[in-house]
């Protein structure tokens, strides 16, 4: 019986093509599985902002939650290690931190901390309560609200390989981050099958913001100096150049979210203004949780109405802890302590961000101290909507 020869090369051609269809095949099949099966077992949530804006506090409305693990700006680890970088340099590599993160991944601190490290290690460890309690962490229950010095007189020595082992056993990965400034740079992580990511976009008013950064000039010295692009140079902010640039980022972020958004991004971005926090602290509160798949308790009810109502703005020294404020006051105080000189020079440079945001411009130092003229804006009725979106126009 004669054979038939067929060369070598056309049985690499017919493999490859059977491997193709096989993909495709796999990949149609994928498309068409019910979207409950495609979703990872956890959710993840990325707290979006800048700095002085409000954000520890939102950090701590997730942390303090029973199924949340929680983690405040891990990047951080990326600045510090790489701050002769620009912001832009390093988006990448603070996008590969936040994703391992999500994934309980915590092996991609090694390039930035000491091999041998404690719990105590991490950047603000302490406020998150999933590592000051089990399995983190035996002093505390995952229903207790846990205060950071308690934590930090308790938990510290506990090897670091518990921030994992925690991270594993939570339904909700929340991380709360300032070192994004595009929102394009999180593309791969929302269209990233493992993940099953949200992102809560926190913004603030930027005169409010200025005011709270002169708080805290020397601790923000370096990181201004990465916005800035000034090869390690650390930087204050006299001529507001990094407020520049955060709010380019708020304007840059809202818009791409909100003006033809990719489909990817529908039920997934939610914007939320401090202002609007601390006047309604429950109804925003319940819309985040509701957005983040999350129940409000009857204990987290009563924590947010005590940490919301406390006595004062707050005193510099406490500038970045959580202490029991009258949130409202710390909302409204840059209008009695800036000047209208400030002010001016502040609406010059975030002019934009100001009215894209819903925000009031001042016209004179009258309108600045008279606290009758309410600033905030209410929502906008045709404020954008995803009822609304068409992924065809």
């Amino acid at each position: 019986m004669a054979r038939i020869r067929i060369p070598s090369a056309i049985v690499i051609l017919l493999v490859a093509v059977q491997t193709v269809f096989l993909l495709f095949m796999c990949a149609r099949y994928s498309n068409f599985m019910p979207q409950s099966e495609q979703k990872p077992s956890q959710v993840h949530i990325l707290i979006l902002s800048s700095w002085r804006s409000g954000s520890s506090f939102v950090g701590q409305l997730f942390s303090q939650h029973p199924n949340v693990f929680y983690l405040m700006e891990p990047a951080w680890h990326v600045w510090v290690t790489m701050y002769q970088n620009s912001a832009k340099v390093l988006h990448m590599a603070v996008r590969d931190l936040v994703r391992s993160v999500f994934l309980c991944d915590m092996s991609v601190f090694d390039a930035y901390m000491p091999w041998k490290r404690n719990l105590s290690d991490l950047f603000q460890w302490a406020v998150s309560r999933a590592l000051c309690s089990a399995p983190a962490c035996d002093s505390f229950q995952r229903t207790d609200i846990t205060s950071e010095m308690a934590c930090k007189t308790l938990c510290g020595r506990y090897p670091f390989s518990k921030v994992e082992e925690a991270c594993k056993t939570y339904s909700h990965v929340v991380i709360k981050e300032v070192r994004f400034f595009d929102l394009k740079v999180l593309y791969p992580l929302l269209t990233d099958p493992s993940l099953n990511l949200k992102i809560i976009h926190l913004v603030r008013d930027p005169r409010a913001v200025v005011k709270s950064r002169e708080q805290s000039v020397k601790a923000l010295a370096r990181d201004n100096g990465i916005v800035l692009s000034t090869n390690g140079t650390k930087v204050e902010d006299s001529k507001y150049k990094v407020m520049q640039e955060i709010c380019r980022s708020h304007v840059q972020i809202y818009e791409t979210a909100t003006l033809k958004p990719p489909n990817f991004l529908k039920d997934r971005y939610l914007m939320i203004r401090f202002e609007d926090l601390v006047r309604d602290p429950l109804s925003e509160i319940s819309e985040m949780y509701k957005f983040a798949d999350l129940n409000l308790t009857p204990t987290l009810k009563s924590w947010i109405y005590n940490i919301t109502h406390g006595q004062g703005p707050g005193k510099k020294k406490e500038a970045f802890k959580i202490t029991s404020r009258d949130a409202i006051s710390v909302s409204q105080a840059w209008r009695n302590v800036l000047s209208f000189q400030k002010i001016k020079k502040i609406q010059e440079v975030c002019k934009g961000a100001i009215n894209m945001l819903g925000y009031q411009l001042v016209d004179s130092e009258k309108e600045q101290k008279d606290l009758s003229l309410d600033l905030v804006l209410p929502r906008r009725q045709n404020q954008f909507s995803w009822s609304s979106f068409n992924p065809k126009h």
